[in-house]
């Protein structure tokens, strides 16, 4: 397959190489698709995640929330990421 790089594009290719970051055009294309590979399969299992949570929800397996419990909800969800960025 040839792909045709606009010329920015191609400058921006070549800039990476002169700056060492990639060997050649066709290792930043190939890293280019890597990242757009994982960004693509990210939504995907995001896009099936919310099916998932939207079946629950006209299941009526969703939760009714009123002002104190979001903010017991809320501190909950602080107190878990200090927690988690402690153990870093």
């Amino acid at each position: 397959m040839q792909v045709q790089l606009t010329p920015e594009q191609n400058s921006f290719v070549e800039l990476g190489i002169q700056e060492g970051r990639f060997r050649s055009s066709e290792e930043a294309v190939r890293q280019a698709l890597a990242l757009w590979e994982k960004r693509e399969r990210a939504r995907v299992e995001l896009l099936a995640s919310l099916d998932l949570a939207e079946q629950s929800l006209d299941a009526g397996e969703g939760e009714s929330y009123t002002a104190d419990t979001l903010h017991e909800l809320t501190q909950s969800v602080q107190q878990r990421g200090l927690a988690k960025l402690a153990e870093q």
